[in-house]
């Protein structure tokens, strides 16, 4: 625990004290070295304590830590380009406001305590409504801004007052010693209230198809940093949220979650769908962190061993090929000023290494074998098979469209004619092929060993 934390202090600290001409440089540093020592956290068995039991790493939270600590070097590189030009107080706020809201999701994904989890799972809220209306690109960003509150606070309303209700009930809010006291009340209407007050929260972050109108919206308006955390590390909160009170409950909670998974499914199916009809690039990549993200809320519905193993790998994943896809649309962005994708067409003549770095994150992104996302996906679809025969035609109707928009996704970026106006742009610098190795190379080599993340 000290390992990670005493280094996230002085990352903080960095920020306000290291020389302005060497500002990103030492914190881009001091960041990936952060990330490497916290790798450590793959070999945990069992529960750690690492605070008074205030906080714990186990099995379920130790790939999401790594996840957030590799993803802050990342965002600081990928902001480089565009915030260097601003003013130097204007920048250590940027850098200090991303390190903020890392810290914050660490240790909502450390902590034990209900509570504690609430707060630091709200808290991450702040930094990011920063991020967005203050350094978004256009004036829209108060308005998506205004959607990202206004759907977090309705959801965490009911959270907290499930969260007091429990304490009432059994004592503790502790993860740890309420996993043995679901027994008593599981099958009470009282008991069935607080597990949905539960999940609309959890639903609302991931987020479930129909309460989704925010992320679109909070993406397109987010500089490069907001989106890339928003996809890699905080809608994980909401499926961690999931599987953590999915130990509290039993299986006597699956016949009224089902209406719930067969919702998510054909949610994963309709955004599906939506992606093969967007304009904007951003917009196309959000939408598809939908979709993915459907089919880790009917994974942890289920509660089996293999649903929860493929939701987990499926979370890891994301993070890191949705992340990536933000960076690549963000290099077109910043040479166009454009995310449209009939203006975008033709690149690949321009950069034929991008266009390699593309056809890589939308092979990952559509679960080509033997990716990460195909093992997550192939074990969510088994143990969704095995709970009901008829998921098949759903799951294999998504399977279809997810190809046809990741190809969609390549094809109108990257090939077609290319358009006049494209023709004198800025050269691709190695700092952005540093930032897309830093995202692809981790997925390949999950390839190699996937037994880290179950």
């Amino acid at each position: 625990m000290l390992i990670v934390t005493i280094p996230l202090l002085t990352l903080l600290l960095s920020t306000w004290l290291a020389p302005a001409k060497r500002l990103w440089e030492l914190l881009t540093i001091q960041s990936l070295a952060i990330a490497a020592v916290s790798t450590t956290w793959f070999y945990v068995k069992g529960t750690l304590p690492a605070l008074n039991s205030y906080l714990v790493i186990d099995e379920i939270s130790s790939p999401l830590l790594i996840l957030t600590c590799w993803l802050t070097a990342p965002t600081l590189l990928a902001s480089q380009s565009k915030l260097s030009k601003q003013p130097v107080a204007r920048q250590r706020a940027y850098i200090f406001t991303i390190i903020a809201l890392q810290a914050t999701t660490l240790l909502a994904f450390m902590a034990d305590n209900m509570m504690l989890f609430f707060i630091m799972f709200e808290s991450t809220m702040i930094p990011t409504l920063i991020i967005i209306t203050r350094w978004g690109a256009q004036k829209e960003r108060m308005l998506a801004g205004i959607y990202l509150l206004f759907y977090t606070l309705f959801g965490s309303m009911a959270l907290l007052t499930a969260l007091l209700y429990f304490h009432e009930t059994f004592g503790t809010l502790s993860m740890t010693l309420a996993k043995d006291l679901y027994v008593e009340h599981t099958s009470s209407s009282c008991m069935l209230t607080w597990w949905s007050a539960c999940f609309v929260a959890f639903l609302v972050k991931m987020p479930l198809y129909g309460v989704h109108l925010w992320l679109p919206k909070a993406h397109v308006e987010a500089p490069i940093a907001g989106s890339m955390i928003l996809a890699g590390t905080l809608l994980k909160l909401g499926g961690y949220g999931i599987l953590r009170i999915a130990v509290i409950t039993d299986d006597s909670f699956l016949s009224p979650a089902a209406p719930l998974i067969i919702f998510s499914l054909f949610g994963v199916l309709l955004s599906a769908i939506l992606c093969s009809r967007q304009t904007d690039l951003k917009s196309l990549i959000a939408f598809s962190s939908v979709s993915h993200m459907g089919l880790v809320i009917a994974a942890s519905m289920i509660k089996t061993e293999w649903s929860i193993a493929g939701s987990m790998i499926l979370m890891i994943s994301h993070g890191l090929i949705s992340s990536a896809l933000f960076c690549l649309a963000n290099t077109s962005y910043e040479r166009t000023n454009t995310r449209t994708l009939i203006l975008l067409q033709g690149s690949q003549i321009l950069f034929p290494l991008v266009a390699a770095w593309w056809l890589m994150a939308a092979l990952l992104n559509m679960a080509l074998p033997p990716s990460p996302n195909f093992i997550g996906e192939l074990s969510i679809l088994t143990s969704l098979f095995q709970w009901s025969n008829f998921t098949l035609l759903i799951t294999g109707a998504s399977i279809v469209f997810t190809t046809a928009y990741s190809l969609y996704l390549f094809w109108s970026s990257q090939r077609e004619h290319l358009p006049p106006h494209l023709k004198f742009l800025m050269p691709i610098q190695t700092r952005e092929h540093i930032l897309l190795a830093l995202h692809i190379i981790p997925a390949l080599i999950l390839i190699l060993k996937p037994e880290l993340l179950f």
